[in-house]
C-alpha cells in the first residue's frame, strides 16, 4: 500500500478529529471540529478542514476510515431505530424468561416489542431440544410483514450448533424477501439472554449504519475523494462498509479503542495503560500486545445487558469541558460538561463557565486560551479542584491495573492537557506527539480483523484439529470484513476447557487480523 494515503476520522462526544497519513504513515494533515448534534455535520466540517492543506493530492487518498458514535447514540437516545421482530428458538425449555426481559420500557417501545418464542434449538452438548417449528416461523413472517424493518433470531445454544438459526434465516427470507436478519451465533457468545439482547440491538441499528455509510460516502464524494470506506470496530480493527451494515453493533465503543490503538502507534509501546481524556469523559484502557484488552464481563448498552465483545474500560466523568462548582466550602467535579461548546463557554476562552480546562490553566498544568482570564480564581479552589481531578484519574488507573506494580501510561486526547507529568501508580507518563488526534490516527492505521468463539467436543476431534478449524473460521471472518487474504495472521487464541460439559468440551476463541485488501 505504498502508493496510497489514508484518511482517518473519529467522532467523539465533544470533537470530531481527522488525519491524513502518507504512504509511510506520517501525518501530513490533522484537524479538529466540534461534533454536531446530528454527528454527520461534524464529519463534513472536519473533512473540509483536514483537506484544506493545499499540498494534499486527493487522488492519492485510497482508504477512508470512520470511527463513529452513530449507533451508540441511536440506542442511548432511542432514535432512528428499526422496528424488530424478535424470534427465539427454544420452546418450551426457555419459556421461563421471555425475550427482552429487563429492557427499559422506552427502548422496547422504540423497537416495537414484537416477541415470539417457537420450538427448536439444542442442548449444551449439541443434542436437540426439539425440532425447528418452520410452520410457526412462516406464520410469524406473515404476521409481521410490512410492520418490521429487521428480524433478530436467537436459538438456544446456537454457538454450539447454529443449524436452526441458519435454517430460520432461509425460511424468513423466503417469506419476507430482503429484510435484514441478525443471527445470534454470529454476534454474541454462550449466554442466551445477553446474546439475544446483543442480536436485537444489532438488528435495531442496521438502518442507522446504512444512513451513516451513505452520509460518509456523500461527504467524500463532495470533496472529490474516491476511497474505499471502512468502519472502526470495538476491538481496535476495521471492517468493510458491507460488514459494518450487517454487524453495526461492533462499532459501539470503537472510539476508545481507536485511541488505544493510536496510543500504541504514537508511543511505539506494546503493553501499557492508556488514558484518553476527551471533552466530557476520561476512558482508561489497557494495551496488550498493541491491542485493547477485552472486557471479561457482560456490558450494558443503553440499559441492556449484552455479552458480545467489548473493550475493557473504566470511564469517569472528567474531560476538558467538565463543569467545576465551588459551594459550601467543597469543590465538585462534573459530571456534566459544556462539551463541544468549550471554546465559547470556558473562562479561558472568554465564557462564563468554570471548567476543568480553566483549573488546569490556572494551576500551570496547561497552556491554552488566555491565562489572565483565570488569574483571579481563589488559590485554594484551584488547588483543591486540580487535586480532585488527578485523584479521579489515579483511582481509575488503579482499578484497571492487575498488580500493584507501577506501569507506564500513555496520555492521549485533547483533554489530557489537564493531567500532570507524574501520576500515582504510574512508572512513566508518556504524552507522544500528536496525542490530541490519537483516535483518528488509530482509525487510520488499523488492520482488519475477524473473531470466532465456538465450543468443540474433543471426543470427536483432537485439540489441534479444533484449533485449526477455529483459526480457519477466524481467517475467513477477517477476509469477509475486508482483509487482504495474503496478510491475515492469527493474533490471539484462547482455549478454555469446560469441565461442566460432557464430551470433553472446550471453548475456543480465535482472532485473526490482516492489512486492508487492495
Amino acid at each position: 500500500m505504498s502508493f496510497s494515503y489514508r484518511l482517518g476520522i473519529d467522532v467523539g462526544g465533544t470533537n470530531t478529529d481527522a488525519v491524513v497519513l502518507d504512504e509511510g504513515n506520517a501525518i501530513i494533515s490533522k484537524a479538529k471540529s466540534p461534533t454536531t448534534e446530528d454527528v454527520t455535520g461534524g464529519i463534513v466540517n472536519v473533512l473540509a478542514k483536514v483537506l484544506a492543506n493545499g499540498s494534499i493530492d486527493r487522488s492519492k487518498i485510497k482508504y477512508a476510515m470512520l470511527g463513529t458514535t452513530h449507533c451508540t447514540n441511536a440506542i442511548v437516545e432511542r432514535k432512528k431505530l428499526y422496528r424488530v421482530a424478535v424470534i427465539r428458538i427454544g420452546a418450551p425449555a426457555t419459556m421461563a424468561i421471555k425475550p427482552l426481559v429487563g429492557w427499559p420500557d422506552d427502548l422496547k417501545k422504540a423497537i416495537g416489542d414484537r416477541v415470539f418464542v417457537i420450538g427448536g434449538g439444542h442442548e449444551f452438548d449439541g443434542r436437540r431440544v426439539g425440532k425447528l417449528d418452520e410452520a410457526a416461523l412462516r406464520r410469524i413472517a406473515r404476521q409481521v410483514r410490512g410492520e418490521v424493518d429487521a428480524v433478530a433470531v436467537t436459538a438456544v445454544f446456537s454457538p454450539v450448533n447454529a443449524d436452526d438459526e441458519v435454517r430460520a434465516a432461509a425460511v424468513l427470507r423466503e417469506e419476507l424477501g430482503d429484510v435484514p436478519i441478525s443471527l445470534s451465533h454470529e454476534i454474541g457468545s454462550i449466554g442466551l439472554l445477553e446474546r439475544e439482547n446483543a442480536t436485537v440491538l444489532n438488528a435495531a441499528v442496521i438502518g442507522v449504519a446504512k444512513a451513516t455509510a451513505e452520509a460518509f460516502s456523500d461527504a467524500l464524494r463532495r470533496e472529490g475523494i474516491a476511497a474505499r470506506m471502512y468502519f472502526g470496530q470495538n476491538d481496535g480493527t476495521l471492517m468493510s462498509v458491507d460488514y459494518a451494515v450487517r454487524y453495526p453493533i461492533l462499532t459501539i465503543a470503537c472510539g476508545p479503542t481507536n485511541s488505544i490503538r493510536g496510543a500504541a502507534f504514537l508511543s511505539d509501546i506494546k503493553d501499557a495503560l492508556v488514558v484518553d481524556v476527551g471533552g466530557t469523559t476520561t476512558d482508561v484502557g489497557v494495551l496488550v500486545n498493541r491491542f485493547p484488552r477485552e472486557s471479561p464481563i457482560a456490558v450494558e448498552i443503553g440499559g441492556v445487558r449484552t455479552n458480545f465483545r467489548m473493550p475493557d474500560l473504566v470511564s469517569i466523568g472528567l474531560g476538558g469541558g467538565t463543569i467545576i462548582r465551588n459551594g459550601a466550602g467543597s469543590v465538585s467535579i462534573g459530571p456534566d460538561s459544556v462539551g463541544y461548546r468549550i471554546e465559547r463557554e470556558a473562562l479561558v476562552f472568554g465564557g462564563n463557565t468554570l471548567t476543568a480546562t480553566d483549573i488546569a490553566v490556572a494551576s500551570g498544568v496547561a497552556e491554552v486560551g488566555e491565562r489572565s482570564r483565570v488569574a483571579g480564581l481563589p488559590g485554594d479552589l484551584v488547588q483543591s479542584a486540580q487535586q480532585k481531578m488527578v485523584k479521579m484519574v489515579e483511582d481509575a488507573i488503579d482499578r484497571m491495573k492487575t498488580s500493584p506494580e507501577p506501569v507506564p501510561a500513555v496520555l492521549v486526547g485533547g483533554g489530557s492537557i489537564l493531567l500532570p507529568d507524574r501520576l500515582e501508580g504510574v512508572s512513566e507518563v508518556l504524552r507522544p506527539a500528536n496525542f490530541e488526534v490519537a483516535n483518528a490516527i488509530g482509525a487510520a492505521i488499523a488492520q482488519v480483523s475477524g473473531q470466532v468463539e465456538r465450543i468443540f467436543s474433543l471426543e470427536k476431534m483432537s485439540r489441534e484439529e479444533a484449533l485449526r478449524q477455529a483459526s480457519e473460521m477466524a481467517r475467513e471472518e477477517a477476509i469477509r470484513a475486508g482483509a487482504d487474504p495474503a496478510t491475515v495472521e492469527i493474533v490471539e487464541i484462547d482455549d478454555v476447557p469446560l469441565a461442566y460439559l460432557p464430551g470433553n468440551a472446550t471453548r475456543i476463541r480465535v482472532k485473526a487480523a490482516g492489512d486492508l485488501a487492495r
